[in-house]
């Protein structure tokens, strides 16, 4: 099953808010590379929620409630709805992403700039263990 990453800065949309919230849609996306990746997301996919700007870290796992539908604010985007899964005990920073070898590839790296993308297999399990979390 494909893995994903989402990035929000905390002071707007943190994982406090998502988690309080329930199900909440993703929204404010206007990058079509990062809509395409949230037009292939399926229900019940698992995305690891990073805090950008602010911390710059994988904070934990949500899951993909409901799949893609048209933005209002703008149908030429998506929006996806999201959950709270697991909280990480240990946030995974992107300094301690940088710093592992095994994570030389990842897209958060190549493509700092994309707010919706990709995570290997691979990746989802070193960035599991490094967030002390058994998924």
């Amino acid at each position: 099953m494909p893995h994903w990453l989402m990035k929000s800065e905390p002071n707007v949309y943190g994982w406090d808010n998502l988690k309080s919230d329930g199900v909440a849609p993703w929204t404010d996306v206007r990058n079509y590379q990062a809509r395409n990746n949230m037009k292939a997301m399926k229900r019940g996919e698992q995305v690891f929620f990073y805090h950008s700007n602010i911390g710059r870290e994988v904070v934990g796992i949500m899951e993909v409630v409901n799949e893609h539908y048209p933005d209002p604010a703008d149908p030429r985007f998506v929006l996806v709805d999201m959950k709270c899964k697991k909280l990480f005990k240990t946030p995974v920073t992107l300094a301690d992403i940088k710093a592992d070898p095994r994570l030389q590839n990842i897209a958060l790296i190549r493509q700092s700039r994309l707010s919706v993308m990709p995570i290997t297999d691979e990746e989802w399990d070193i960035i599991c263990e490094m967030g002390g979390n058994n998924h």
